[in-house]
Protein backbone atom coordinates (compact mmCIF):
# COMPACT_ATOMS: atom_id res chain seq x y z
CA UNK A 1 0.00 0.00 0.00
CA UNK A 2 1.26 3.45 -0.88
CA UNK A 3 1.10 6.87 0.76
CA UNK A 4 -0.44 9.89 -1.00
CA UNK A 5 1.04 13.34 -0.36
CA UNK A 6 -1.07 16.27 -1.57
CA UNK A 7 0.71 19.63 -1.82
CA UNK A 8 -1.00 23.01 -2.15
CA UNK A 9 1.60 25.15 -4.00
CA UNK A 10 0.17 28.53 -2.91
CA UNK A 11 -0.70 27.92 0.75
CA UNK A 12 0.78 30.35 3.27
CA UNK A 13 2.12 32.92 0.83
CA UNK A 14 5.82 32.78 0.05
CA UNK A 15 7.22 29.27 0.42
CA UNK A 16 9.91 27.17 -1.18
CA UNK A 17 9.33 26.34 -4.89
CA UNK A 18 6.84 23.55 -5.41
CA UNK A 19 9.47 21.42 -7.17
CA UNK A 20 11.58 21.53 -4.02
CA UNK A 21 8.61 20.44 -1.94
CA UNK A 22 7.88 17.53 -4.27
CA UNK A 23 11.50 16.42 -4.03
CA UNK A 24 11.53 16.78 -0.24
CA UNK A 25 8.36 14.66 -0.01
CA UNK A 26 9.90 12.03 -2.26
CA UNK A 27 13.05 11.84 -0.12
CA UNK A 28 11.08 11.71 3.15
CA UNK A 29 8.96 8.81 1.89
CA UNK A 30 12.00 6.94 0.63
CA UNK A 31 13.80 7.45 3.96
CA UNK A 32 10.79 5.90 5.72
CA UNK A 33 10.72 2.98 3.27
CA UNK A 34 7.37 4.08 1.83
CA UNK A 35 6.09 4.10 -1.72
CA UNK A 36 4.56 7.54 -2.24
CA UNK A 37 2.36 9.15 -4.85
CA UNK A 38 2.86 12.92 -4.78
CA UNK A 39 0.28 15.35 -6.15
CA UNK A 40 0.13 19.15 -6.53
CA UNK A 41 -3.24 20.87 -6.39
CA UNK A 42 -4.28 23.11 -9.26
CA UNK A 43 -7.43 24.80 -7.96
CA UNK A 44 -9.80 24.96 -4.96
CA UNK A 45 -11.47 21.58 -4.43
CA UNK A 46 -8.69 19.67 -6.16
CA UNK A 47 -7.25 18.35 -2.87
CA UNK A 48 -10.57 16.69 -2.10
CA UNK A 49 -10.76 14.91 -5.45
CA UNK A 50 -7.14 13.81 -5.12
CA UNK A 51 -7.85 12.43 -1.64
CA UNK A 52 -10.89 10.58 -2.98
CA UNK A 53 -8.80 9.00 -5.72
CA UNK A 54 -6.03 8.08 -3.27
CA UNK A 55 -8.50 6.43 -0.93
CA UNK A 56 -10.03 4.52 -3.83
CA UNK A 57 -6.61 3.35 -4.94
CA UNK A 58 -5.89 1.85 -1.53
CA UNK A 59 -3.58 4.45 0.02
CA UNK A 60 -2.79 3.60 3.64
CA UNK A 61 -2.27 7.30 4.52
CA UNK A 62 -3.07 10.64 2.87
CA UNK A 63 -0.92 13.63 3.83
CA UNK A 64 -2.20 17.19 3.32
CA UNK A 65 0.64 19.71 2.89
CA UNK A 66 -0.97 23.14 3.01
CA UNK A 67 -3.11 25.44 5.10
CA UNK A 68 -6.36 24.84 6.96
CA UNK A 69 -8.37 24.88 3.72
CA UNK A 70 -6.30 22.09 2.18
CA UNK A 71 -6.47 20.08 5.39
CA UNK A 72 -10.26 20.53 5.45
CA UNK A 73 -10.65 19.25 1.89
CA UNK A 74 -8.63 16.11 2.53
CA UNK A 75 -10.17 15.48 5.96
CA UNK A 76 -13.69 15.85 4.58
CA UNK A 77 -12.99 13.14 2.03
CA UNK A 78 -11.43 10.80 4.61
CA UNK A 79 -14.12 11.36 7.25
CA UNK A 80 -15.92 8.30 8.62
CA UNK A 81 -13.37 5.99 7.00
CA UNK A 82 -10.27 4.02 7.99
CA UNK A 83 -7.64 5.97 6.01
CA UNK A 84 -5.80 8.40 8.31
CA UNK A 85 -4.85 12.01 7.61
CA UNK A 86 -1.31 13.30 7.99
CA UNK A 87 -0.52 17.02 8.10
CA UNK A 88 2.38 19.17 6.95
CA UNK A 89 1.50 22.69 8.07
CA UNK A 90 1.91 25.21 5.26
CA UNK A 91 -0.72 27.85 5.98
CA UNK A 92 -0.89 31.29 7.56
CA UNK A 93 -1.90 30.21 11.06
CA UNK A 94 -1.66 26.41 11.32
CA UNK A 95 -3.82 26.30 14.44
CA UNK A 96 -4.75 22.62 14.27
CA UNK A 97 -1.19 21.51 13.51
CA UNK A 98 0.07 23.41 16.55
CA UNK A 99 -2.51 21.75 18.80
CA UNK A 100 -1.62 18.30 17.46
CA UNK A 101 2.09 18.92 18.17
CA UNK A 102 2.99 18.44 14.52
CA UNK A 103 6.59 19.56 13.89
CA UNK A 104 6.93 22.90 12.11
CA UNK A 105 9.57 21.80 9.57
CA UNK A 106 8.15 19.89 6.58
CA UNK A 107 10.77 17.12 6.67
CA UNK A 108 10.09 16.45 10.34
CA UNK A 109 6.32 16.74 9.85
CA UNK A 110 6.41 14.19 7.03
CA UNK A 111 8.53 11.82 9.10
CA UNK A 112 6.10 12.19 12.02
CA UNK A 113 3.05 11.48 9.82
CA UNK A 114 4.67 8.45 8.18
CA UNK A 115 5.61 6.89 11.52
CA UNK A 116 2.62 7.88 13.69
CA UNK A 117 0.11 5.41 15.10
CA UNK A 118 -3.24 6.86 13.95
CA UNK A 119 -5.80 7.87 16.56
CA UNK A 120 -9.38 9.11 16.36
CA UNK A 121 -10.40 12.75 16.52
CA UNK A 122 -13.73 14.54 16.28
CA UNK A 123 -15.08 16.64 13.43
CA UNK A 124 -17.61 19.45 13.55
CA UNK A 125 -20.41 20.23 11.14
CA UNK A 126 -22.13 23.51 10.35
CA UNK A 127 -24.85 23.89 7.73
CA UNK A 128 -23.99 20.45 6.37
CA UNK A 129 -20.27 21.16 5.96
CA UNK A 130 -17.57 19.46 8.01
CA UNK A 131 -14.77 21.32 9.75
CA UNK A 132 -11.62 20.05 11.42
CA UNK A 133 -10.42 22.99 13.51
CA UNK A 134 -12.89 25.89 13.77
CA UNK A 135 -16.02 27.33 12.25
CA UNK A 136 -17.24 30.84 12.94
CA UNK A 137 -19.82 33.52 12.31
CA UNK A 138 -19.22 37.23 12.64
CA UNK A 139 -15.96 39.12 12.56
CA UNK A 140 -13.64 36.20 11.78
CA UNK A 141 -15.86 35.10 8.90
CA UNK A 142 -15.87 38.70 7.61
CA UNK A 143 -12.07 38.82 7.69
CA UNK A 144 -11.81 35.37 6.07
CA UNK A 145 -14.06 36.54 3.24
CA UNK A 146 -11.83 39.56 2.55
CA UNK A 147 -8.62 37.56 2.95
CA UNK A 148 -9.77 34.94 0.43
CA UNK A 149 -11.07 37.47 -2.11
CA UNK A 150 -9.41 37.34 -5.52
CA UNK A 151 -8.45 41.02 -5.19
CA UNK A 152 -6.34 40.35 -2.08
CA UNK A 153 -2.73 39.85 -3.14
CA UNK A 154 -1.18 39.95 0.34
CA UNK A 155 -1.09 36.49 1.88
CA UNK A 156 0.34 35.07 5.08
CA UNK A 157 0.00 36.25 8.67
CA UNK A 158 0.78 39.91 7.96
CA UNK A 159 -1.81 40.07 5.19
CA UNK A 160 -4.45 38.57 7.49
CA UNK A 161 -3.52 40.93 10.34
CA UNK A 162 -3.73 43.97 8.06
CA UNK A 163 -7.24 43.06 6.89
CA UNK A 164 -8.35 42.40 10.48
CA UNK A 165 -7.02 45.77 11.65
CA UNK A 166 -8.79 47.64 8.85
CA UNK A 167 -12.04 45.73 9.41
CA UNK A 168 -12.19 46.57 13.11
CA UNK A 169 -13.02 50.17 12.25
CA UNK A 170 -16.03 49.41 10.05
CA UNK A 171 -17.44 46.00 11.01
CA UNK A 172 -21.03 46.02 12.31
CA UNK A 173 -22.17 43.38 14.78
CA UNK A 174 -25.38 41.36 14.41
CA UNK A 175 -27.89 39.86 16.82
CA UNK A 176 -28.08 36.06 16.97
CA UNK A 177 -30.62 33.68 18.46
CA UNK A 178 -28.66 30.64 19.66
CA UNK A 179 -30.27 27.39 20.79
CA UNK A 180 -28.03 24.83 22.46
CA UNK A 181 -29.37 21.28 22.21
CA UNK A 182 -33.04 21.25 23.18
CA UNK A 183 -32.65 24.16 25.59
CA UNK A 184 -33.92 27.69 25.52
CA UNK A 185 -32.96 30.43 23.07
CA UNK A 186 -30.15 32.87 23.92
CA UNK A 187 -30.37 36.26 22.16
CA UNK A 188 -27.03 38.06 21.88
CA UNK A 189 -25.45 40.85 19.87
CA UNK A 190 -22.01 39.45 19.21
CA UNK A 191 -18.89 40.35 17.31
CA UNK A 192 -17.86 36.70 17.23
CA UNK A 193 -19.56 33.30 17.43
CA UNK A 194 -16.98 30.53 17.18
CA UNK A 195 -17.53 26.78 17.17
CA UNK A 196 -14.26 25.16 18.11
CA UNK A 197 -13.03 21.61 17.76
CA UNK A 198 -9.52 22.65 18.82
CA UNK A 199 -8.42 25.71 20.82
CA UNK A 200 -6.84 28.15 18.40
CA UNK A 201 -7.25 30.19 15.25
CA UNK A 202 -3.51 29.90 14.67
CA UNK A 203 -0.26 31.65 15.57
CA UNK A 204 -1.03 31.06 19.24
CA UNK A 205 -4.40 32.92 19.26
CA UNK A 206 -6.54 30.66 21.49
CA UNK A 207 -10.25 31.40 21.20
CA UNK A 208 -11.34 28.21 23.02
CA UNK A 209 -8.58 27.24 25.47
CA UNK A 210 -10.54 24.28 26.88
CA UNK A 211 -11.38 22.67 23.51
CA UNK A 212 -10.08 19.17 22.79
CA UNK A 213 -10.15 17.35 19.47
CA UNK A 214 -11.10 13.98 20.97
CA UNK A 215 -13.63 14.72 23.73
CA UNK A 216 -16.80 14.20 21.67
CA UNK A 217 -17.79 17.86 22.14
CA UNK A 218 -17.48 21.23 20.45
CA UNK A 219 -16.82 24.48 22.30
CA UNK A 220 -19.21 27.31 21.47
CA UNK A 221 -17.61 30.68 22.26
CA UNK A 222 -19.72 33.84 22.05
CA UNK A 223 -18.04 37.24 22.34
CA UNK A 224 -20.58 39.99 22.91
CA UNK A 225 -19.44 43.50 22.12
CA UNK A 226 -20.03 46.25 24.66
CA UNK A 227 -17.79 48.72 22.83
CA UNK A 228 -15.28 48.46 20.00
CA UNK A 229 -12.53 50.02 22.09
CA UNK A 230 -13.13 47.45 24.83
CA UNK A 231 -12.98 44.61 22.30
CA UNK A 232 -9.64 45.85 20.96
CA UNK A 233 -8.31 46.24 24.52
CA UNK A 234 -9.03 42.56 25.22
CA UNK A 235 -7.46 41.12 22.02
CA UNK A 236 -4.22 40.19 23.92
CA UNK A 237 -6.30 37.71 25.93
CA UNK A 238 -6.35 35.49 22.83
CA UNK A 239 -2.60 35.00 23.25
CA UNK A 240 -2.66 34.44 27.01
CA UNK A 241 -5.42 31.83 27.04
CA UNK A 242 -7.71 34.05 29.11
CA UNK A 243 -10.37 35.12 26.58
CA UNK A 244 -13.10 33.48 28.69
CA UNK A 245 -12.34 35.98 31.51
CA UNK A 246 -13.38 38.85 29.26
CA UNK A 247 -16.72 40.35 30.26
CA UNK A 248 -19.34 39.37 27.70
CA UNK A 249 -17.52 36.19 26.65
CA UNK A 250 -19.50 32.97 27.10
CA UNK A 251 -18.18 29.45 26.48
CA UNK A 252 -20.34 26.31 26.39
CA UNK A 253 -19.56 22.66 25.64
CA UNK A 254 -22.07 21.41 23.07
CA UNK A 255 -23.01 18.50 20.87
CA UNK A 256 -25.66 20.37 18.85
CA UNK A 257 -26.77 23.97 18.41
CA UNK A 258 -28.76 26.19 16.07
CA UNK A 259 -27.67 29.75 15.27
CA UNK A 260 -30.22 32.07 13.68
CA UNK A 261 -30.11 35.69 12.49
CA UNK A 262 -32.54 38.09 10.82
CA UNK A 263 -30.43 38.15 7.65
CA UNK A 264 -28.24 35.66 5.77
CA UNK A 265 -25.01 34.83 7.55
CA UNK A 266 -21.50 34.48 6.16
CA UNK A 267 -19.65 31.81 8.09
CA UNK A 268 -16.29 30.13 7.70
CA UNK A 269 -15.13 26.54 7.95
CA UNK A 270 -11.43 26.26 8.74
CA UNK A 271 -10.89 29.75 7.34
CA UNK A 272 -12.85 29.28 4.11
CA UNK A 273 -15.83 31.71 3.85
CA UNK A 274 -19.29 30.36 2.96
CA UNK A 275 -22.49 32.29 2.22
CA UNK A 276 -25.21 30.80 4.42
CA UNK A 277 -28.86 31.35 5.20
CA UNK A 278 -30.72 32.74 8.21
CA UNK A 279 -30.33 29.58 10.30
CA UNK A 280 -27.29 27.33 10.73
CA UNK A 281 -27.35 23.91 12.36
CA UNK A 282 -24.22 22.78 14.25
CA UNK A 283 -23.28 19.31 15.51
CA UNK A 284 -20.27 17.22 16.47
CA UNK A 285 -19.17 13.96 14.85
CA UNK A 286 -17.22 12.10 17.58
CA UNK A 287 -14.17 10.09 16.48
CA UNK A 288 -15.00 10.71 12.81
CA UNK A 289 -11.42 11.06 11.51
CA UNK A 290 -8.24 9.05 11.92
CA UNK A 291 -5.28 11.39 12.40
CA UNK A 292 -1.62 10.44 12.00
CA UNK A 293 0.10 12.85 14.38
CA UNK A 294 2.58 12.61 17.26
Amino acid sequence: MSVAIIINPIAGGRMRPVGDRVELARHAAAAAGEAADIFVTEQPGHARSLARAARGNGARLVVAWGGDGTINEVATELAHGPVPLGIVAGGSGNGLARELNIPAGPARALAAALSAVPRAMDLGEIDGRLFVNLAGIGFDAHVASRFNAAANRRRGLMGYAAIAARSLASYSTARYAITIGDGGVMSVRAILVTIANSPQFGNGARIAPAARVDDGLLDLVIVEERSRARTVWHIPRLFTGTIEKMGGCTARRITTATIACEGPMTFHIDGEPIAGGNSLRVRVHPSALQIAAP
